[in-house]
């Protein structure tokens, strides 16, 4: 078989909302996703696994903000490489653990990858993703005093707000396309990437948050994938959601995606982005996309549930 997939892990392959996010947790919501993982190698498919980092770097700003009088607190694209390595170290040895039960001997890297943007984005004129923790109103305005941008989230209290520009290069894609080409499952462009821009020919790290799913649909383009699989904490993309008149999708076209989209029925955080990915996957390749739950990917391969989305 030898087909080559990008998959990318939503956030609840690793944390989910009504955890703490301790170590032990994180590790077993990582294992019991790996452990479908490890079954398509089996399989015969050669898998490039990217994935989410919100709530690790949430966590990692808050750290820093508490200790920031004992300890120099570090900007966000460093706390985003520490989220991939993070990440990737229990993906690479959870995965690792389930290949070697399953008598499959590929090796699994992690890569710590940089995700150019364009400094010119009109997203940094617009800062609009929410990081960190909530913060009361006081404490939001010294926030702006230092140079932040800083909104009210909601009723729920002040958050700091930072640009989230579109992804163009990755930077270490070379490295990645020979890792691939050796046998290796590779982990790359964890949490969208840590984002840097282009001074002088130099590359520099940034205050931003690239989309994860549009990062994975880049790596998936560039690696030239046969399908692109979007897990998430549903089996299928639906229309009214959570309401009496839920439908479920089993397919999905550019099209219908387009039509949806326009009425509202994908929500702005959760199914808009992995809908917008999707499609310009499709757009740009003429590939499918898969989306669903990350226990379901296997039924889902074989066209047992899940949501296909294509041309």
């Amino acid at each position: 078989m030898n087909k080559l997939i990008v998959v990318a892990l939503g956030g609840n392959a690793i944390k989910s909302a009504k955890q703490k996010g301790t170590n032990q947790e994180q590790f077993f919501n990582v294992s019991k996703t790996t452990e479908h993982l490890a079954k398509l190698v089996k399989e015969g498919y050669r898998l490039v696994i990217t994935h989410g980092n919100g709530p690790q770097v949430g966590n990692l700003l808050i750290q820093h903000d508490a200790a920031k009088d004992k300890v120099p607190a570090l900007p966000m694209d460093v706390c985003g490489a520490q989220s991939q390595g993070q990440i990737g170290y229990m993906i690479s040895q959870t995965l690792g653990n389930h290949l070697k039960k399953l008598a499959v001997n590929n090796p699994v890297a992690a890569v710590v990858t940089q995700v150019e943007v364009d400094k010119n984005d009109p997203a940094f004129g617009n800062p609009t993703k929410p990081v960190g923790p909530f913060y009361d109103r006081k404490n939001g305005q010294k926030l702006k005093t230092r140079g932040f941008t800083v909104i009210e989230d909601a009723g729920r209290g002040y958050r700091r707000v930072v640009p989230s520009p579109q992804p163009k290069r990755i930077v270490e894609i070379d490295a990645i396309k020979c890792l691939v080409k050796s046998g290796a499952v590779v982990i790359a462009s964890g949490g969208g990437g840590v984002p840097v821009i282009k001074r002088e020919g130099e590359y520099q790290g940034t205050e931003a948050v690239i989309d994860k799913d549009l990062a994975g649909e880049l790596l998936a383009e560039e690696l030239k994938a046969c399908l692109y699989i979007i897990l998430t904490d549903v089996e299928k993309v639906s229309l009214n959601f959570n309401t009496e008149n839920q439908q479920d999708l089993s397919e999905l076209t550019l099209a219908e995606a387009e039509k949806y989209q326009q009425e509202g029925h994908f929500a702005p955080g959760s199914m808009a982005p992995k809908v917008r990915a999707a499609t310009r996957f499709v757009s740009n390749t003429n590939n499918p996309v898969l989306i669903t739950h990350p226990f379901k990917i296997s039924d889902a391969l074989n066209g047992k549930t899940g949501t296909r989305v294509i041309k």
